[in-house]
């Protein structure tokens, strides 16, 4: 009775921990667009996140960023590309830590077109 007591709670409560944490709303460039320039990087979330690391990579390997945002909990977070980014392919890598404590991480792409 005991373990039918304990999954059922946990039927329960599992959905609700799922929507407990932070989520990107919006980056810039989006996910998957194709731009001439890029003036800065950015993600918007939900819930404030503290974003611990992030990396721009591009076929020839990483480029440096300037990071805008500092490290306490915020919502939005901005970068920018320490130069005018030629064209090619790209892909910004992030490593954060929710509001409720638990790691997340992710990632968008975006190609530079002349």
């Amino acid at each position: 009775m005991i373990k039918q007591t304990l999954l059922g709670l946990a039927v329960v409560v599992a959905p609700g921990l799922a929507f407990a944490h932070s989520k990107s709303e919006a980056t810039t460039p989006a996910d998957g667009a194709t731009v001439t320039e890029v003036p800065e990087l950015s993600m918007r979330f939900d819930d404030p996140m503290r974003i611990i690391s992030v990396t721009l990579t591009s076929p020839d390997g990483d480029v440096e960023i300037e990071r805008e945002t500092g490290m306490d909990p915020a919502t939005e977070f901005r970068a920018l590309p320490s130069e005018e980014l030629p064209p090619g392919s790209y892909r910004f890598d992030w490593r954060g830590m929710a509001s409720d404590g638990h790691p997340m991480q992710g990632s968008f792409s975006f190609t530079v077109t002349e």
